[in-house]
């Protein structure tokens, strides 16, 4: 499980986040949502150690891991996979996915079959350059990099942005069958109500940095949240 209690975050002297606490469950989709620049991506970037936390904790199974390098956190089991996807584009669909292969040990460097049966566009573009490729097979290809880890948690920063309809299908199918086996919690940061909402166990809303609404999906006020989601 992941824990985040009263993190407070600064670039400079601006303030990012302020006394933001949440929870993600190990066999369950935790959405957080809000307009562009509210703090969602910070939170993401405070949880994955790419920018330090000026407050708060968060722990991972139970073991504090706010004060640990990047690296650090990926070898305990996190995987983010960030906007805007972050792939090589020089490197073959293959090679971007083996550069997964850093944080384990040599008996389970391999790709495992589940990331082909989610995208087998994959399969078939094992040798095509990564920037060579459309925008959603990117998408699938930073998920895949992501899942090639074997991650506890697994953080998804806008997965739909700048996706065409049938791959946003597809990824919510990839994210609802990573949930249903019960080992991996799922961080789910989005702005596309519906996809969110269809996905998550429990939602928190974002503005300003803060955590103003939060619940159970089954118990959401969607009108409230879509009141908060709209510029």
């Amino acid at each position: 499980m992941l824990t985040l209690a009263n993190v407070t975050l600064h670039y400079g002297a601006a303030q990012a986040l302020r006394d933001v606490s949440l929870v993600a469950r190990k066999g369950e989709v935790t959405t957080l949502l809000g307009r562009n620049g509210v703090g969602k991506t910070s939170t993401l970037r405070a949880i994955t150690g790419r920018h330090p936390v000026s407050g708060g904790e968060i722990v991972w199974d139970r073991d504090p891991i706010h004060r640990l390098r990047a690296d650090r956190r990926a070898a305990l089991g996190l995987a983010s996979v960030p906007q805007g996807r972050e792939i090589f584009p020089l490197l073959t669909v293959r090679e971007n996915l083996e550069t997964g292969f850093a944080r384990l040990p040599k008996e389970e460097r391999t790709v495992p079959d589940e990331v082909f049966t989610l995208f087998p566009v994959l399969k078939e573009m094992l040798g095509r350059r990564g920037g060579d490729l459309s925008g959603g097979q990117q998408q699938q290809l930073a998920i895949g990099r992501a899942l090639v880890t074997r991650p506890g948690l697994l953080v998804l920063d806008e997965p739909t942005e700048g996706i065409q309809p049938s791959v946003i299908k597809d990824i919510g199918r990839a994210i609802d069958y990573l949930r249903s086996k019960g080992d991996m919690a799922i961080l789910l940061v989005e702005q596309y109500f519906e996809f969110a909402r269809d996905l998550a166990d429990r939602y928190y809303v974002m503005d300003r940095g803060e955590i103003v609404l939060s619940g159970d999906r089954s118990a959401m006020d969607e009108e409230d949240v879509r009141r908060r989601l709209t510029v």
